[in-house]
């Protein structure tokens, strides 16, 4: 992130601290997605973790290459605004209508809690995340979506049947992967295809009874 040219006043290293101590709060956000043990369900901050030790492992898979060092700082901000705003199911079609407003508001306190450059950096690269605009983000979006569909699949479907998802929907919200990572796309797809030959999702243009 680099450090500040020379000598910074005390309350630099002070708002700095404070940000550090604010975004533990992360670990308490928990997702909807449960843990492969089914024990309980993770929280964000795990979930941030996970996925930027996944992006390292599975670099070799970005179409076109990316920079990623890039993507995995991309990856352990992009959640923070949930400190706040709070995860958003992705099959919550009416908590996703108010996840923009939400995440941005959010985005406004958290970030400004560091000092001014820290936090525009930080900032910039949570907004080049919800752009999906550039190969780094395309990917970390990729490995953000693999993430939990992994874990619905390997936990027999734990967080898809409650809501009774389909199988149509899952490829609807998930196909982003493709955008950065055809390989990684057609192996999440046949998962799906998988899940719903098993029941874990339901097949398409069904409801829950």
């Amino acid at each position: 992130m680099g450090a500040p040219d020379a000598d910074p006043p005390p309350e630099y290293l002070s708002k700095q601290i404070d940000f550090v101590l604010e975004i533990d709060r992360l670990k308490s956000v928990l997702r909807r997605t449960s843990l492969l043990d089914r024990s309980r369900r993770e929280n964000s901050a795990e979930h941030s973790w996970q996925i930027a030790l996944m992006a390292v492992l599975l670099a070799e898979h970005a179409d076109p290459p990316v920079n990623i060092n890039h993507v995995v700082v991309m990856l352990l901000v992009h959640d923070l605004v949930e400190i706040d705003a709070g995860d958003t199911f992705i099959y919550d079609e009416e908590a996703l209508a108010t996840k923009t407003a939400r995440e941005l508001q959010a985005a406004d306190r958290i970030f400004g809690l560091l000092p001014q450059g820290q936090g525009r950096r930080l900032r910039t690269l949570w907004e080049e995340f919800e752009a999906h605009e550039t190969p780094e983000a395309r990917f970390a979006n990729a490995i953000d979506r693999l993430q939990p569909l992994l874990n619905n699949y390997f936990t027999g479907g734990e967080t898809w049947r409650e809501p009774g998802v389909t199988g149509d929907r899952v490829i609807a919200r998930n196909e982003v992967i493709g955008l950065g990572s055809p390989r990684l796309w057609a192996y999440a797809e046949g998962l799906i295809e998988d899940a719903v030959r098993k029941g874990f999702l339901r097949p398409a243009n069904t409801n829950p009874q």
